[in-house]
């Protein structure tokens, strides 16, 4: 058990902040002495997980085989989940994950808002896309001849009087979501409440689902959420984005 603790504590030297470290650098990280830390460091370049070039260790691709064993066997809310947890906790609002079925969003995670009183929408809830910021996002990203047959044959309810029900003002708000990459929805769903949402790619760049932060419409200026919220938004995005990279696809 202890020799397994001191090779992970090897493999957690390494950072994103210091991808390359020298023996003298591992072994201050790890807490071990200089030959121990050796030992294993030598042991890890002859399995292939660490390379070693001109006196500094790094880590190899093959490191990744740990991740895919556990990725592999994850769906996209499991997946979604930690990301959207760790989004929650930096806005401190709902965030969630949804999928389009026709014209309908499904939510298939979603994570509250750490605030005693917030927004809630259960997993599972079918929402209208035309009045969600996550729905309008998923559309945006649904070719322009689909989109527009399926629009005509769908009912575009004004759930609020600040809904955009007209078909054509809904096509020309897709066209602009689609140049920008995200939207902020106001008072659409339901009065008093704003959507944030941007589009997440599977592994093989197309829009699979989007992700989201709901908030009160008061809370912060429009301008306050783009230059705050998107970032972060579409941060979690690509975290989730880069973790379905590394499922499997399916033949």
């Amino acid at each position: 058990m202890r020799s397994v603790e001191r090779t992970l504590a090897v493999l957690r030297a390494f950072s994103a902040e210091q991808p390359e470290l020298t023996l003298t650098e591992v072994a201050r990280a790890s807490g071990l002495d200089r030959a121990g830390a050796r030992r294993i460091l030598l042991a890890l370049v002859e399995l292939g997980y660490v390379r070693h070039e001109q006196r500094r260790f790094a880590l190899t691709p093959q490191v990744l085989e740990f991740g895919h064993a556990y990725l592999s066997n994850r769906s996209l809310p499991q997946i979604a989940e930690p990301h959207l947890r760790r989004l929650a906790a930096e806005v401190r609002e709902m965030t969630a994950l949804a999928v389009l079925e026709d014209t309908e969003i499904r939510y298939v995670a979603q994570v509250p808002s750490p605030k005693l009183l917030g927004v809630e929408i259960p997993v599972g809830t079918r929402l209208p896309a035309h009045a969600t910021s996550m729905g309008k996002v998923l559309l945006a990203a649904v070719a322009p001849e689909r989109l527009e047959a399926g629009l005509r044959a769908a009912e575009l309810p004004a759930l609020t009087p600040h809904t955009v029900s007209s078909r054509g003002e809904l096509l020309a708000e897709l066209a602009t979501i689609r140049k920008q990459g995200y939207v902020v929805a106001d008072d659409e769903l339901e009065e008093g409440l704003r959507g944030v949402a941007v589009p997440v790619h599977d592994a093989d760049g197309r829009v699979c689902a989007a992700a989201n932060v709901s908030l009160d419409v008061h809370s912060s200026t429009e301008e306050g959420v783009r230059r705050e919220i998107v970032p972060l938004l579409a941060r979690t995005a690509a975290r989730i984005e880069a973790d379905l990279q590394l499922k499997p696809r399916r033949r």
